[in-house]
């Protein structure tokens, strides 16, 4: 028996293109959610501060009102528009992926846009108020919804770097603790900034046009090149989970995606209820800290609480998530939350004791856990209707944002100066969102495992796309080596988890006599799955070769295996590209049988297959072909 390989893989280093894959994503965000507050929340207070000096108060009043109201309109249809827009990113095909062409040019349009209105649209209201009202709405939506094609990509490109779902929590917590970052230090800068520039201009230190003007520069700026830094040090992964879903999408398919779908509606109901309590609760204590507490100047409080919480919980996030299920960690930090209304509702004569409310308020890690729970239905949705709707679905999220935020707008008023019950209702829809979360989002990290596991078995079958074009004849025939030391066996005898014969696809099956993997023919690593059981790899002419440990490892969550390779890596036949504890997997009750099927069933043939026969290592064990 095997004991070489230890009984759980060591820790794994870093390559150096993962290095720049995640701070890449994470300065992504450090921009673009800058770039968000200047819009949603200073273009607003430049508006009514100082954009239509000059004008008459009737006029301006008029223009405000427009822009204001412009502004809630565009909110609410986007809870319409955002999945369009998915479907359009989604439906994007270039050399460069689906995500990265809108990121950048998202940025670049809305960019200059945000310029032009920080110019008043070059001073037009002064000249004809009428004309600028409608270029306003113009470049405004138009402004919009290419932000909302940066937005869409930036988050919709998880999935695509990733099929595991711990690592899908490190690019998560990362993009949120920028984004962090990049809201909160925006209320830092804009005052400094926005005055400097004016004493620049004009000799006087207030918050004028060329200040306002030269803020939205700086931030745009920022936007763009965190930008440039996803678009170049991203990479999105192109393997056969992705290359096997229905590669276009109608509008049809948008809405089926989400509400066909039980683990979207589920996951995105919970975080609705969680969302409302939220937003409702950060509206509300301005009221308690200024007319119940008495203490106005204390309000400050709550925004230094929030931004410290929130710099330790996201990225401690994915380090939590490694040992404790995201199901738990949603219902603690729920937990959390209403233990901070009883302090809210009991503890409010002591400042202090409201502070430590504050913190419990803000441990919370709902919007990662439905982000990431989000991104693992798009392989359970892919598996149930063929569709892939990377984008559409992680759309859903910012959707629900929007509309927590035109239904807070209606509540906060209502409870905390009608009802009485500031923060009765949004403990009640905290505890709603938990008995949703724990009753009916079933999918867990361990059944996305099995639902890729799935994927690959149809994959395996030859159902799904074929997404490699044909050959030159020159390039049709590949030497197959052996990758373990072992017996050849038919797939037809390969008893499968659930007692039935026979593995589906076209390849061949080795039973081991030794716990090292190796390359089986030149070619590139395309895909690792999440647990380290099993990867892709495919030669030069577009023949790929999955090689899987086991029949039922996938429950064992990578204990016991030790890869060598990073995804998107070039090897050469023969070099160790894996171990495993062979003892380990049978003493968990599972086969440690290789399995090796081609993703190509239907257009590549298998011959000179030498079944029965006992091989090594590296040894010539079959031929691959592309049909004639």
């Amino acid at each position: 028996m095997d004991t070489t390989t230890k009984t759980a893989a060591p820790r794994q280093h870093l390559s150096k293109q993962q290095w720049i894959s995640r701070s890449a994503f994470c300065f992504g965000n450090v921009g673009h959610s800058a770039f968000y507050g200047v819009m949603s929340n200073y273009f607003i207070i430049f508006v009514t501060s100082g954009m239509f000096a000059g004008l008459s108060k009737s006029v301006a009043n008029r223009l405000i009102g427009l822009i204001t109201g412009l502004i809630v309109g565009v909110r609410i249809i986007e809870l319409v528009i955002d999945p369009l827009l998915g479907n359009i990113v989604d439906n994007t095909h270039t050399r460069w992926g689906k995500f990265k062409p809108w990121i950048l040019w998202g940025n670049i349009v809305s960019g200059a846009l945000l310029l032009v209105l920080f110019t008043g649209i070059f001073g037009l209201a002064k000249v004809n108020w009428v004309l600028f009202a409608i270029l306003f709405v113009v470049i405004f939506i138009t402004f919009d919804i290419f932000y909302s094609f940066s937005d869409i990509s930036y988050w919709g490109m998880v999935p695509a770097l990733s099929e595991d779902s711990h690592e899908r929590s490190i690019y998560t917590s990362l993009g949120a603790f920028a984004g962090t970052i990049g809201w909160n230090g925006l209320t830092i800068i804009v005052v400094p900034i926005v005055t400097t520039f004016t004493y620049l201009a004009t000799g006087h230190r207030t918050e004028g046009l060329a200040g306002w003007f030269a803020f939205a520069a700086i931030i745009t700026l920022l936007a763009l090149l965190s930008a440039l830094a996803v678009c170049l040090g991203t990479k999105e992964n192109d393997n056969i989970i992705r290359q096997s879903a229905k590669q276009k999408t109608s509008i049809k398919d948008v809405f089926s995606a989400i509400f066909h779908n039980d683990q979207i509606m589920w996951p995105a109901l919970a975080y609705l209820m969680y969302s409302c309590a939220y937003v409702v609760t950060n509206g509300v204590l301005f009221y308690l800290y200024k007319f119940v507490i008495g203490e106005p100047g204390h309000f400050w409080v709550v925004g230094v609480i929030a931004t410290i919480v929130g710099f330790f919980v996201s990225p401690l996030f994915p380090i939590f998530n490694k040992y404790v299920p995201r199901k738990w960690l949603f219902t603690i930090g729920q937990c959390c939350m209403v233990a901070a209304y009883l302090i809210f509702i009991f503890g409010r004569s002591n400042i202090y004791v409201m502070d430590l409310g504050l913190v419990l308020f803000n441990v919370n890690c709902a919007q990662l856990v439905t982000v990431l729970t989000l991104t693992d239905a798009i392989e359970y949705g892919q598996l149930k209707s063929g569709q892939r709707n990377e984008a559409v679905v992680l759309a859903v999220r910012p959707m629900i944002d929007k509309l927590t935020g035109a239904i807070s707008n209606g509540l906060v008023g209502w409870i905390a100066l009608v009802c009485g019950m500031a923060f009765y209702i949004p403990m009640v829809l905290g505890l709603l969102s938990v008995v949703i979360f724990l009753s009916k989002v079933t999918l867990s990290e361990k059944k996305h495992a099995q639902v890729v596991e799935e994927l690959k078995n149809e994959l395996a079958a030859g159902n799904g796309a074929e997404a490699v074009e044909d050959v030159s004849a020159a390039q049709t025939t590949l030497t197959l080596l052996a990758p373990v030391d072992g017996e050849v066996v038919d797939l037809a005898s390969v008893t499968n988890e659930d007692g039935t014969k026979g593995f589906p696809g076209k390849g061949f099956a080795i039973k081991p006599a030794d716990g090292r993997i190796y390359a089986p023919f030149d070619g590139t690593i395309k895909f690792a799955f999440s647990t380290q059981h099993a990867f892709e790899i495919e030669s030069a002419a577009g023949i790929g070769l999955v090689v899987h440990v086991g029949i039922g490892t996938v429950n064992m969550r990578g204990a016991g295996f030790n890869i060598h390779f990073q995804e998107g890596q070039t090897v050469h036949a023969g070099e160790l590209l894996m171990e495993f504890n062979r003892d380990l997997i049978l003493q968990s009750g599972y086969d440690d049988i290789v399995v090796d099927f081609l993703t190509q069933p239907q257009k590549v043939q298998l011959q000179e297959l030498r079944l029965g026969d006992k091989v090594e290592h590296g040894q010539p064990i079959a031929k691959a072909e592309y049909k004639k």
